[in-house]
């Protein structure tokens, strides 16, 4: 009882006073999600919006909430994510995105943990999504843990062209609740989202010396769609399920695609 009374106070006096944590979030043309994100982030003492040209309201809305806008042309996600935790003045760093939202519960667990004494260097973060009218629970979407919240001095983003990643020097942990992630607002915002990751990532693999294939153009796409449909039964999400392992090969398929193109054009 004593022990839990005194978590209780930990909480109370971080939520009044300061929580020790700065949160950075990247942003271009968020203005349709952004409030719904920063509205829940009232507890951190600081936010760190880099902007990197938005021609909407994303600046306007961030400044009204509060948080401290820097405007920064776009270096890649990693570089600029590297780039919003170097203005970062708290001893922990929260990264999110504009389209993500951290409960109250995950608000308080995080509080938890790092007042306790035996706090971890970093932790991994549960993303729970919302996608045509349901959250997801299969097709590797749910869980998927991403690391984001780290000790300012331990952490550093990879800086690949897609799918950077915080890697955390010390000991990781992952925190039990999830944050909430409100992603493509339709279909067609999903496609042009694939088109430009998968561009991306053929830059990544053309930059690591990978020779294009006509086996890898055809078996990959097909091993993507098995993987996220069958394996992690995203047909247990019905429609939605379906149209994200589609969705996924054809991502897949124009990595390979553009690869080949690469080639080609040199």
């Amino acid at each position: 009882m004593e022990k839990n009374w005194a978590t209780m106070l930990v909480l109370e006096e971080m939520t009044q006073r300061s929580s020790g944590i700065s949160v950075t979030i990247i942003a271009l043309n968020e203005e349709a999600d952004l409030p719904r994100c920063l509205e829940s982030l009232d507890f951190a003492d600081e936010v760190i919006l880099v902007d990197s040209g938005s021609t909407d309201r994303t600046v306007e809305i961030a400044k009204a909430k509060g948080a401290k806008v820097i405007q920064e042309p776009w270096h890649g996600y990693g570089a600029q994510k590297n780039f919003a935790m170097g203005h970062a003045t708290r001893p922990w760093v929260l990264n999110i995105d504009a389209d993500e939202v951290i409960t109250p519960e995950l608000r308080e667990e995080i509080f938890r943990e790092i007042a306790s004494d035996k706090a971890a260097d970093g932790y991994a973060v549960a993303r729970k999504t919302f996608y045509m009218g349901r959250w997801i629970r299969y097709g590797g979407w749910y869980p998927n843990y991403v690391t984001r919240l780290v000790r300012r001095e331990r952490g550093r983003w990879t800086e690949p062209n897609v799918h950077e990643e915080l890697r955390v020097e010390g000991e990781l942990r992952q925190l039990r609740n999830p944050m909430l992630h409100y992603t493509f607002s339709d279909t067609a915002d999903q496609v042009r989202t694939n088109m430009r990751y998968a561009r991306q990532g053929a830059l990544d693999l053309s930059a690591k010396g990978m020779a294009p294939s006509y086996m890898k153009l055809l078996a990959k796409p097909l091993g993507k769609f098995c993987e996220t449909y069958f394996l992690k039964r995203g047909f247990l999400d019905g429609l939605p399920g379906l149209i994200i392992s589609v969705n996924a090969a054809h991502s897949m398929f124009l990595k390979y695609a553009y690869l080949m193109e690469m080639s080609r054009r040199r």
